[in-house]
């Protein structure tokens, strides 16, 4: 079903994504495509570069300087895995800030995909024992609780808390019902928020509330073989007639250590809160070179899709290393995810 048509972009020579360019944000305007990725510098610092294509294989211009980089404390470390959506006219450029402790997500926001002005964090900002009092009786299963990183949090000053890593914040691309709804991930599940508030504008009232409730904002829950130890999100859900497609990544721990896959599961239109298919398999997984052999091993990491004539373009990170394109049939996903529907309980 998948047409892996191979890598798109590499490393080059200069200096901001000289050890590798990975997770791209791709929206389509107009007959253009544009591409903005994680590249990442010899110190490993990361920025957003910037790729014009003609077609999903076709390079028509490439920036030689990055568009987004580090400038508060928060992002010290690194400006990571984008993805983007349009709202009402507004670029919404999301990614995960990382200040060397925290890894969080958070946005900017264009209306010319020129000029970009940052909204600072807009992922929860709590603590490991914040979310012990608020999340766990919601949550279920404590076990899970493992999965968390960045647990240490004695003899930190305060300006260096540690707080419980959330990424992949991903928008979708309109309001549904006149609110806001996004993706995150805090291990080992995606999480989803539906909300009246603009995402730069959540309340700390908000979140509390919410991780009160945890347990009924998990969305997708590792169930297969190949998402046992978590999954994330991938790539900005894409509305169809059948529900919200969403690509996301999942990944299972191998003797030659983690394989991320590229998965698909369709969202309920009216509310995405509830899914209603899943691939029990991935939709592809590392099995070439390119995939197999990089910075990191075993990684197909999906950040943007795109849709042209009834075909779904994949644009995902490769070992961690390069930029590849996957093609597959919409018509034929559509069809193979109806009939892996999800049970109802």
């Amino acid at each position: 079903m998948i047409k892996k048509l191979g890598v798109l972009l590499s490393a080059t020579p200069r200096e901001f994504e000289s050890n590798g360019v990975l997770n791209p944000a791709v929206i389509k305007i107009g007959n253009r495509i544009h591409l903005f990725y994680r590249a990442v510098s010899n110190n490993n610092i990361s920025t957003i570069g910037y790729c014009q294509l003609a077609s999903p294989t076709k390079i028509l211009q490439r920036s030689g300087s990055p568009i987004l980089i580090p400038e508060s404390s928060y992002e010290s470390h690194g400006i990571e895995d984008p993805r983007i959506v349009r709202i009402g006219g507004i670029f919404y450029l999301t990614y995960t800030a990382y200040n060397g402790i925290n890894a969080l997500g958070a946005m900017a926001t264009s209306q010319d995909l020129k000029h970009w002005k940052k909204s600072g964090i807009i992922a929860p900002t709590i603590t490991l024992d914040e979310f012990r009092n608020w999340a766990c009786e919601g949550y279920g299963n404590l076990q899970d609780l493992v999965f968390i990183e960045n647990q240490d949090t004695q003899g930190l000053p305060p300006e260096q808390k540690r707080f419980i890593w959330d990424k992949n914040l991903i928008l979708f691309p309109r309001k549904i019902n006149s609110q806001y709804y996004f993706l995150h991930r805090i291990k080992p599940d995606i999480q989803i928020v539906s909300t009246h508030f603009h995402p730069a504008q959540i309340p700390p009232e908000f979140w509390r509330n919410y991780f009160n409730d945890f347990n009924h904002h998990q969305l997708i829950k590792p169930r297969y073989n190949h998402e046992s130890s978590y999954v994330g999100g991938g790539c900005p859900p894409i509305e169809t007639p059948d529900g919200w497609l969403l690509i996301y990544h999942a990944a299972y721990y191998s003797q030659n250590g983690y394989v991320y896959s590229a998965c698909a599961a369709l969202l309920d239109l009216n509310n995405p809160k509830i899914e209603i298919a899943r691939l029990p398999y991935p939709l592809f997984s590392p099995d070439k070179d390119w995939e197999m052999n990089g910075v990191v091993n075993n990684v197909c990491f999906p950040t943007g899709a795109i849709v042209e004539n009834h075909l779904l373009y994949i644009f995902y990170g490769a070992a961690d290393t390069c930029i590849a394109v996957a093609e597959v049939k919409m018509p034929a996903l559509l069809s193979e995810l109806q009939k892996h529907k999800t049970p109802t309980h």
